[in-house]
């Protein structure tokens, strides 16, 4: 994930969002760390469903088709 000094810096730039205001400079940085920060949570969050395999209570793999072909092509 995101370094905890960025993660530290999106909370208090949305605390001063929400108190005194943001300059344009300080929105435009908000607005970056939030991408960055959105990008990297989707990329752990497609891993992690890329290593899910469902089964039945048979014992049956019926992880869906799409699942199966994401992982294969790495989607």
């Amino acid at each position: 994930m995101l370094s905890q000094d960025k993660i530290a810096r999106i909370n208090e730039l949305a605390k001063r969002a929400k108190t005194t205001g943001l300059t344009e400079t300080e929105e435009a940085e908000q607005q970056k760390l939030r991408n960055e920060y959105l990008a990297k949570f989707r990329s752990s969050f497609k891993s992690q469903l890329q290593s899910v395999k469902v089964v039945d209570e048979k014992g049956n793999d019926v992880t869906p088709a799409k699942l199966e072909e994401a992982k294969k092509s790495g989607r």
